[in-house]
C-alpha cells in the first residue's frame, strides 16, 4: 500500500487529469463535469444519473459511484494508475465504459 503522502498526491493527479478529459468530452457527451471540495461529480443533462469520484485516503482506494455501483480502484504500482482489481481498467478506461453504458453512446472517448 503506498503512503498517504504519494496517495494524496497520485489521486489528486489522477482526478485532475480525468476532470480534464471530461471536459473536453462534455460539449458532444450529454454530461458535465464539476469539481467541488476534492469530489469530482459528473451530472447528466437527462438528470438520469449522477457518477461521483471520490479519494478515500484511509484505504488508499478512488471509489466511483456510478450505475447503482461501487467501484473501488487501487493504486497499481506497476501500471502506475488506479486501477480496478476486478477487470484491470484504469480509471479513465473505465470511467469511458461507464459513460458509454450509461448514454448508450459508443462514440464518447476521454483519450
Amino acid at each position: 500500500m503506498i503512503d498517504e503522502i504519494a496517495f494524496r498526491h497520485e489521486s489528486d493527479r489522477a482526478l485532475e487529469a480525468l476532470k480534464q478529459a471530461l471536459i473536453r468530452a462534455e460539449e458532444d457527451g450529454g454530461f458535465e463535469a464539476e469539481e467541488k471540495n476534492g469530489v469530482l461529480n459528473v451530472l447528466f443533462e437527462d438528470d438520469s444519473a449522477k457518477f461521483v469520484f471520490t479519494p478515500n485516503t484511509p484505504v488508499r482506494q478512488v471509489w466511483i459511484s456510478a450505475q447503482s455501483t461501487s467501484f473501488k480502484l487501487e493504486w497499481n504500482e506497476t501500471a502506475k494508475a488506479f486501477t480496478l482489481p476486478k477487470t484491470g481498467e484504469d480509471l479513465r478506461t473505465l470511467t469511458e465504459r461507464l459513460l458509454r453504458e450509461h448514454l448508450n453512446n459508443p462514440s464518447i472517448s476521454l483519450s
